[in-house]
């Protein structure tokens, strides 16, 4: 019995979609159908662990079989094929949030547009770039009944029982008049080659006299010799795995012998994946046991904040029925995980000290994710921490630092390893928390990122130099002595302070004269232990309920608003100066203020000379 069924909505618009962007690059079907059959071959591999008799007698490949009198290329391999519900589900019901979002990502550059293809799991729809009709015949390994699926491509498919004598999938594609190439055995072998040598199990394609002719090495990649491998050989096995358009910016490959066997090949990409933000997806390695592909995305190998790294392990020591719950429980995995955290950290070493620009890439790409690792791998928190790169007040046109080049410049007589977390980096550079530093030649890392706040809460030293936040506790500006002079001045305000913090109640725990402002009136500054302003105010943006500490208000002694507000007897003036000093502290390190109208009177009332009660005071 022949069923008809709609596609999902957006359907059309994905073909079409993909069609238009693809126009030039069709080619690029043959590796996409390729890929899959290589998959369903890999997938009956792991089934037949547990059930051997789901494989049959002939050896796992896929054939290439194109026939000029009919005008159609079929794709066949022995894998695990599919049921009729696996059909309608996998081929018909292509509208998922996968497809929105690949959607979305056309760009209109048909090499990047290709790769989006097989990343967001769609590539069996490049079918239609260069057929009008595509047929598929499948029989899923262990049953007897086969299953017919065909469309147009135009809104609707069709599904009914076939025959078929052995388990796998055939896909046949109806190809159109001018895309007649893609039936030359020459032209198809030439695509193979190109995309597909990698590929890990026989590629075949049948010849006019019937005859099968093998085109690919057909043997795992990995297991090969570094020596008889090219840059070009990693690159184009990088871009199968990870179903990137672009080359990798570097890679390692291992092979470990001895208490523990394993092959390794990991790559660090050039460009981030569209879940990479999302930690509770699945990412990983690829894991094969004894060269049978086990599972993906295995992140059981890798720490969460490595969540970036592509690439595969092979290893003898697990067992081949392995499970996550086994892998989570498992010594050998555990070693395995400290031996690739330590291979990646040497991979990335080497790239910031031979290749600088491409680390620049790197960073800028997956810099957030690393600073992880600073919080989640005590162990190597310090190693993580050689590699982070941070603005800084010593360059301000905009190039990034390391701690360790810091610690070189710091001065004989700096003790700390100074830096302010803000929202910008343009707030960063105005803040007035730098002037005193800025003043006396003392550098200050800028960092601007959220995750920065966790960062340097749980880094507090590197190379035995304390981190110290310009914006808390105690200025520490090392040059700054207390003369008389200055212990007269601070005596001198300390009526003024007191008045002030009256006005302020209990919005600050102290106001103080400040040692760190050059410019600037006033700033606010968190107490020396605790958490910082900006770390408050996130977790309570996040919904924690927290007490906010109470901060401290610093005031300038030589600048004429604070010699105003010493000067002014009458209170309600007075009130008006300290409030507009605390309104500006808080506008300076990007906060909020209480009441934006009554602070905006008040500064009117100010600038015209006005006491509350509108006279004249100037």
């Amino acid at each position: 019995m022949t069923d008809k069924h709609a596609f999902q909505a957006e359907t059309k618009s994905l073909l079409r979609l993909m069609i238009h962007s693809l126009y030039s690059n069709k080619e690029i079907f043959l590796r996409e159908l390729i890929s899959n059959a290589s998959d369903a071959c890999d997938k009956l591999r792991f089934e037949a662990i547990s059930r051997p008799e789901l494989m049959g007698t002939d050896e796992l490949a896929v054939e290439i079989i194109p026939d000029k009198a009919a005008g159609t290329l079929t794709i066949r391999d022995n894998g695990i094929g599919m049921t009729r519900e696996d059909m309608v589900a996998h081929l018909g019901t292509i509208a998922r949030s996968g497809t929105r979002e690949f959607m979305s990502k056309l760009s209109g550059d048909q090499a990047k547009d290709a790769q989006l293809i097989g990343q967001f799991g769609v590539g069996f729809y490049s079918s239609f770039i260069v057929a009008d009709d595509v047929t598929v015949r499948s029989r899923r390994a262990g049953t007897d009944e086969a299953t017919e699926w065909s469309s147009k491509g135009e809104g609707e498919f069709e599904v009914q029982p076939c025959e078929k004598a052995t388990s796998g999938t055939d896909v046949i594609l109806k190809v159109r008049e001018d895309d007649k190439e893609f039936l030359e055995a020459s032209r198809l072998s030439f695509i193979v080659r190109k995309y597909s040598d990698h590929i890990g199990l026989p590629i075949r394609i049948r010849d006019d006299k019937g005859e099968l002719e093998t085109l690919n090495q057909a043997r795992a990649f990995w297991t090969r010799p570094k020596s008889e491998l090219k840059d070009e050989d990693y690159q184009a096995f990088y871009k199968h795995l990870a179903h990137d358009f672009e080359e990798p910016l570097s890679w390692a490959h291992h092979k470990v012998e001895g208490n523990l066997e394993y092959t390794s090949l990991i790559y660090i990409p050039r460009r981030a994946s569209f879940e990479l933000w999302n930690r509770e997806a699945h990412q990983g390695l690829h894991l094969y046991v004894k060269r049978v592909f086990i599972m993906d995305k295995a992140a059981e190998l890798l720490p969460p904040y490595l969540r970036f790294v592509r690439g595969l392990v092979d290893t003898a020591d697990l067992p081949l029925n392995v499970s996550r719950e086994i892998l989570q429980g498992s010594r050998t995995t555990e070693k395995i995980k400290a031996a690739l955290v330590k291979r990646v950290l040497d991979l990335l070493d080497d790239m910031a000290e031979k290749k600088p620009e491409d680390y620049k890439v790197f960073w800028n790409t997956f810099g957030s994710v690393l600073k992880e690792g600073v919080v989640e791998d005590t162990a190597n928190s310090e190693r993580i921490a050689k590699l982070l790169r941070m603005a800084s007040t010593k360059d301000p046109a905009g190039e990034l630092t390391s701690l360790p080049e810091y610690v070189k410049r710091m001065t004989e007589a700096q003790k700390s390893i100074y830096f302010l977390t803000t929202e910008s980096l343009t707030a960063a550079r105005s803040s007035p928390h730098l002037e005193g530093f800025a003043k006396r030649g003392l550098e200050v890392l800028l960092l601007t990122d959220r995750i920065d706040e966790w960062v340097v809460s749980n880094l507090t030293q590197f190379d035995g130099k304390p981190l110290k936040s310009v914006a808390q506790g105690a200025a520490e500006l090392d040059d700054v002595v207390e003369t008389a002079e200055q212990a007269q001045q601070e005596s001198s305000f300390k009526d003024v302070f007191e008045r002030v913090k009256a006005v302020l109640e209990d919005r600050v725990q102290e106001v103080q004269l400040s040692k760190r402002l050059t410019d600037s009136p006033s700033c606010l500054v968190a107490p020396d232990f605790g958490m910082s302003r900006r770390l408050e105010k996130m977790l309570a943006q996040g919904g924690e309920k927290i007490p906010r500490s109470k901060a401290i208000l610093e005031l300038n002694g030589d600048h004429p608003l604070v010699a105003r507000l010493k000067e002014t007897n009458d209170d309600a003036v007075f009130a008006d100066f300290a409030e507009l000093l605390y309104g500006q502290a808080q506008l300076a390190e990007g906060g909020q203020l209480d009441d934006p109208g009554a602070f905006v009177k008040r500064l009117n009332r100010l600038v015209l000379g006005q006491a509350p009660s509108g006279r004249i005071i100037v």
